[in-house]
């Protein structure tokens, strides 16, 4: 008689039948050893019923991985922590302008730029080889969340006023190239579709595939604060509200740390 497949429940609500090589991949893909990752697997097996939800297998893994190795449950966590990153778009914000810049762009957060119509917030404004690229950032706390067709419809236009005024400056000694438009969710098939006809570039948790966030936070190593397990959800917020975004910014954040309470022993511990 075949064993029943036990099926999971996604944030999309969508239903899957349940891989523990999937599993397994997720835990290889964050650095975790493979011994590690096979005891994981192991210990898991056994909670997993038919119709258990996929954040709760993920909540069970960081919980067993914490254990193991703090580093690779850090990366583990990351699609959490961009979430964490909220309420404000701020600080995703500063994130895709740290990407930017790691990638050679020189990039500005918040510009505000005077279209043919109206004037308009750019989120992040960057400029690489003379061309000059107008970014929106659509920071979503729910997991569920989808940026559907009507955003980047929305975007292109404000894309278009704007690269007419840019354009026609001579003042200016760049060209205004392109509108992106950068989420930490998912684009539904028609907004990759209008988006590829109209030229906007997009930039979601998983597209383009093998190049999207979490493929270029992971190789550029840009880790937000709030994947740190070292720090308790208020800490990262207190680090938030203080400026501090980036991981590699607390190699030379002590006294931002010391100003919201922590010891000399607790920022050895989150330094190291």
């Amino acid at each position: 008689m075949l064993e029943k497949q036990l099926l999971v429940k996604k944030n999309t609500e969508e239903i899957e039948p349940f891989s523990i090589q999937k599993l397994k991949q997720s835990l290889q893909s964050c650095g975790t050893l493979k011994n590690e990752v096979k005891i994981i697997s192991d210990k898991m097996q056994p909670y997993i019923y038919d119709g258990i939800s996929s954040n709760e297998i993920y909540k069970r893994a960081f919980s067993l991985l914490k254990q193991y190795n703090k580093i690779s449950a850090s990366r583990y966590s990351l699609k959490r922590a961009l979430f964490d990153l909220g309420p404000t778009g701020c600080p995703f914000e500063r994130l895709v302008g740290a990407l930017l810049q790691e990638k050679g762009y020189n990039t500005k957060v918040s510009v505000i730029l005077n279209g043919e119509c109206i004037t308009h917030e750019i989120d992040v404004l960057a400029e690489k080889d003379g061309n000059v690229y107008a970014i929106e950032c659509k920071f979503h706390s729910d997991a569920k969340a989808t940026s559907n067709v009507k955003i980047p419809l929305y975007i292109n236009s404000r894309f278009l006023d704007i690269q007419k005024v840019w354009n026609s400056n001579s003042k200016h000694n760049t060209h205004l190239k392109q509108g992106w438009l950068v989420t930490n969710t998912r684009f539904t098939e028609d907004a990759i579709n209008y988006a590829k006809c109209v030229g906007l570039t997009l930039l979601s948790w998983d597209y383009p595939k093998n190049n999207g966030l979490k493929a270029n936070i992971d190789s550029l190593d840009l880790y937000p604060v709030t994947t740190l397990t070292t720090l308790s959800k208020k800490e990262k917020h207190q680090l938030i509200e203080n400026d501090v975004i980036l991981v590699k910014e607390l190699i030379d954040g002590k006294e931002k740390m010391k100003n919201i309470g922590l010891s000399e022993v607790r920022i050895q511990g989150v330094i190291n």
